[in-house]
C-alpha cells in the first residue's frame, strides 16, 4: 500500500435481543410478512433463532417455518452497521404483532 492510499474501515456492530412471541396463536403470515419487509430494509446480516433453528428473516415462508407459537422465545441477531436499529425494529414488530 502506498503512503498516499486512502483506506476506510466500516464499523461493524453486533446486536442481540431475545423476545417472547405475544401473539394469540402462532407467527402467522401477517407478522411474518412485516418481519420480512423490515429485515430487508437493513444492510446488516440478520438472523432469527427459535428452538435450535436459525433463519434469515427476509423470507416470509422461512419465518413462518420456524413454527413459533404464543409464548415462544425468539432470538434476533444482527451484525453490521445498522444492527441495533434492525434488532429494535424486528423486536418491536414481534412485540406489537396481532
Amino acid at each position: 500500500m502506498s503512503p498516499n492510499s486512502d483506506t476506510t474501515t466500516t464499523a461493524t456492530t453486533m446486536a442481540i435481543h431475545e423476545v417472547t412471541v405475544v401473539l394469540p396463536a402462532n407467527l402467522h403470515a401477517r407478522p411474518a410478512g412485516q418481519l420480512a419487509r423490515a429485515a430487508a430494509r437493513f444492510t446488516s446480516v440478520i438472523q432469527l433463532q427459535h428452538s435450535g433453528r436459525t433463519i434469515n428473516p427476509t423470507g416470509v415462508l422461512a419465518v413462518m417455518g420456524l413454527g413459533a407459537t404464543a409464548a415462544s422465545s425468539l432470538t434476533i441477531r444482527a451484525e453490521g452497521p445498522d444492527a441495533e436499529q434492525a434488532v429494535t425494529a424486528l423486536a418491536d414488530i414481534l412485540a406489537n404483532a396481532e
